[in-house]
């Protein structure tokens, strides 16, 4: 009896180990990042000059992991918080705040170096998934990291035909890496599986909303008329 309730706590441990792990590593800062590394390498981007491309992967590294990742840090010490703190709905005001703070000066310098729409149009969607999540945080809780799971799925689904590349292997990596992560979640207990489910959606809808040629030119021109 004694030996299976130990197998039983050993197999409880590795599995929460193994959902802090895939939580870790698909991290929704990493999101936008890996979309550029993806576009920039496994397309006919390729092709770009590498000084170009180290440019903005740079630029993109530094407002969408760096900064937040450095502020959240900040904002944690100088309050005494824990990362199991900020789970708590109440206490995810700043750190969203911080990080939308950060990719909007991040959207700013694209702009300004005048990089293609469908470059500016991945950190366009971050931030608008991000900007549905603090709304929605004011009465309950959307999981970020399956938001960021189902932006890659309608990034995929949108891009397909603009890089000219089969979607459909992309998609089923994807979707089973979706899978784990949703289960990670649920496992640790950050999130139900409603919060899940909720965010995966939240984040597919608005990637292929934003992602879109035809909505991307509606945002360029939101844009400009906000900030001339």
């Amino acid at each position: 009896m004694k030996a299976e309730t130990y197998t039983e706590a050993t197999e409880e441990k590795r599995l929460l180990q193994a959902s802090r792990v895939v939580s870790a590593v698909f991290t929704p800062f990493s999101i936008p990042f890996l979309a550029f590394l993806v576009i920039f390498f496994c397309t006919y981007l390729r092709m770009m000059p590498l000084s170009y491309k180290l440019l903005v992967l740079a630029i993109v590294y530094i407002f969408t992991i760096f900064l937040p990742t450095l502020t959240i840090f900040l904002f944690r010490k100088m309050n005494g918080f824990s990362l199991r703190d900020l789970v708590e709905r109440r206490r995810r005001y700043v750190p969203f705040l911080l990080t939308i703070t950060s990719y909007a000066f991040g959207l700013v310098m694209m702009y300004r170096m005048n990089l293609p729409w469908y470059m500016i149009n991945i950190i366009w969607t971050a931030l608008v998934i991000m900007v549905i999540c603090v709304v929605v945080n004011l009465r309950w809780k959307l999981s970020e990291h399956m938001a960021g799971a189902g932006a890659v799925i309608g990034g995929v689904t949108v891009f397909c035909s603009l890089f000219n590349y089969n979607p459909v292997w992309w998609l089923c990596f994807f979707i089973l890496v979706s899978g784990l992560l949703g289960s990670a979640r649920i496992i640790l207990k950050h999130h139900t599986l409603g919060e899940v489910l909720s965010g995966f959606f939240t984040g597919l809808v608005c990637s292929i909303l934003v992602l879109d040629p035809f909505y991307g030119v509606m945002l360029r021109i939101f844009f400009h008329t906000i900030t001339h």
